[in-house]
């Protein structure tokens, strides 16, 4: 990446406080007139002196009278030191402000400790370049590696921070689709917070709070319908209302119904009585969670309008299907 994709991007915009602001603290003020960025962002930007209440530099905590001036320097720095890589997209939706990508299976969402490359935030890089001044990339929720699905990206920082808005409001609609195993006889919703687990650190479990009130984990709330019965396993349609890390997963296997090919929550893989020799061997080498991300909403972060995106399961996961329903038919 050259030195001018490197460079940080500025600019100033000028205000007047109004005079039914007398008595409001600074930071309260910054955040109605700015509300494309956070509360922390625009108190970091006073600290720094990016911020000038009649020309001179002030505290968060600065009370205001009304008629005031306000300078602010919206300054958009590097917010790390990733590698551009030209790795391909299926990009669904692209405009000034997001980016709606169809994550493949076994594709990082974001670099860290033994993926330092060949990474979503790595592609996106390169496919935007001026994603190095938003925190990660304008990636604003993640897919594990073997989820396969759609995920929006924000490209601006105004973006991002509507979008997490939007997701801490819990105004997203996020469906998946996903295979479990056994016959499920109803849909439902598992509320049941989770968190690290506290002996296998890779892994996340439902946390039950003890009786006297600590936090143990945090909320998490899955909703899930029946799809498609077979003959020892379900398809399910399954929506988030949280987000949790492994949210899925820990709750479906916490249901007795795992994921098939979950290689963390599903245990020891357990073959169908009386199936052909073909479908224990794809049984066999099925090695990821047969979940996907199919269908995403939201309100668009410039204009409001709410949007949405499908995109139908991988080839690996309608085969799956696609044998499951022989196998329940030839029984």
């Amino acid at each position: 990446m050259n030195s001018e994709q490197n460079a940080q991007q500025s600019e100033q915009k000028q205000f007047e406080i109004s005079m039914d602001a007398y008595g409001q603290r600074l930071d309260q003020v910054l955040a109605v007139l700015l509300p494309e960025f956070s509360r922390s962002r625009l108190q970091q930007w006073i600290k720094q002196g990016q911020i000038l209440l009649n020309g001179e530099t002030c505290k968060p905590k600065t009370r205001v009278t009304g008629g005031e001036s306000l300078l602010v320097t919206i300054e958009q720095e590097q917010q790390g030191e990733w590698l551009a890589e030209k790795i391909p997209l299926d990009i669904i939706f692209e405009d000034n402000s997001i980016l709606v990508i169809n994550k493949p299976i076994g594709l990082v969402v974001h670099p860290a400790a033994g993926n330092r490359s060949g990474t979503l935030l790595n592609a996106l890089l390169y496919h935007c370049p001026q994603l190095i001044n938003v925190p990660r990339a304008g990636i604003v929720h993640r897919l594990d590696k073997d989820t396969s699905g759609l995920l929006v990206v924000a490209k601006t920082l105004q973006a991002q921070t509507h979008l997490v808005k939007q997701l801490q409001n819990r105004a997203f609609e996020r469906e998946y689709e996903a295979i479990v195993q056994g016959e499920m006889i109803g849909g439902g919703s598992v509320n049941e917070a989770i968190g690290r687990h506290p002996v296998h650190r890779v892994k996340m479990a439902v946390m039950k709070n003890p009786g006297s009130g600590k936090k143990m984990g945090k909320e998490a709330i899955t909703h899930y319908r029946i799809k498609e019965r077979y003959r020892g396993y379900t398809a399910l349609q399954v929506k988030l209302e949280t987000g949790r890390t492994h949210q899925i997963r820990v709750h479906l296997a916490y249901l007795n119904f795992p994921v098939v090919g979950d290689q963390v929550y599903a245990g020891r893989l357990k073959l169908p009585r009386d199936c052909s020799d073909s479908f224990k061997q794809f049984l066999n080498h099925f090695k990821r969670q047969a979940l996907h991300a199919r269908r995403l909403g939201l309100a668009h972060p410039d204009t409001e309008e709410w949007l949405e995106w499908e995109v139908d399961v991988p080839e690996d996961m309608q085969t799956l299907k696609q044998l499951l329903n022989d196998y329940t038919q030839a029984h």
